[in-house]
């Protein structure tokens, strides 16, 4: 195991730049835009270009692992290993011409995420996360921040492109707003798990949003020192189809529960 961490550490943090620097190249220059679904997502040439790049070398060098892409779906592979690939988290950013979004690959072995990789090419950010080795940021390491008054919060939100304006979403995302400094909202997800990461924002809702832009962000937070729980207050471990999570630093576990719990009734 210790091996493939290795060498995938080496081929992620390769392949996140290089994806990184096709979007960046073509940043306010692309030539494609179509609606992929509809609930508005948006897709472009530089997804599909991304993502070729990144298939084509994980198949060549890992060929055994199962991968599942945002555009591309499952590889049909049977493993404990499992990539999971965002080619451009934050496309609808991209494509209004927002210079917000990322590449992220994530390495999960047995459902648990082991390896995250993303990169924001247009500050030149690479994050990287290693199970029990810490986040990084451009070779700095990174440690959650304890705000002293939480009540002054910046949260960031996140849900699911099928909630839209589910009723129970609407009303807690309103609770947040008006008992917090900011919510937040980039429509990059990943970008926000590395904010909490390295103590830009103070914690991350999350309604019912799961997908290949999820785990490499959670170990990122993680190895940061921070949790990741379900409303409940439960750690959230392995994978989960429809995740409700809370995450923040550890001391400020109960009054970020307590906000959801308030915002839901």
């Amino acid at each position: 195991m210790e091996e493939i961490l290795h060498k995938a550490k080496t081929v992620a943090t390769k392949l996140v730049i290089e994806a990184g620097a096709i979007a960046k190249e073509r940043f306010d220059q692309f030539t494609r835009l179509e609606e992929k679904d509809d609930y508005g997502d948006l897709i472009t040439e530089v997804d599909t270009l991304a993502e070729q790049l990144i298939l084509t070398e994980l198949t060549n060098i890992f060929p055994d692992h199962q991968i599942h892409s945002e555009e591309a779906g499952d590889n049909g592979k049977q493993s404990d290993w499992l990539w999971q690939v965002d080619p451009l988290d934050g496309t609808n950013n991209f494509a209004i011409g927002l210079p917000v979004f990322s590449s992220s690959l994530t390495l999960l072995y047995k459902r648990e995420p082991v390896l995250g990789a993303i990169y924001e090419p247009m500050v030149n950010r690479l994050f990287i996360s290693s199970v029990n080795e810490g986040s990084f940021c451009n070779d700095v390491q990174l440690t959650m921040n304890k705000k002293a008054t939480p009540e002054k919060s910046t949260i960031a939100w996140i849900q699911g492109h099928s909630i839209q304006n589910d009723e129970k979403a609407v009303k807690l995302r309103r609770y947040i707003d008006v008992n917090c400094k900011r919510m937040m909202r980039l429509w990059a997800p990943t970008l926000q798990w590395c904010m909490l990461s390295k103590g830009a924002i103070d914690a991350i809702i999350l309604y019912n949003s799961e997908g290949d832009d999820l785990y490499s962000g959670i170990l990122m937070v993680k190895e940061a020192g921070g949790i990741v729980v379900d409303f409940e207050g439960n750690d959230f471990t392995g994978m989960n189809d429809e995740p409700y999570l809370v995450a923040c630093h550890p001391d400020h576990k109960e009054y970020f529960l307590e906000m959801v719990n308030e915002g839901l009734k």
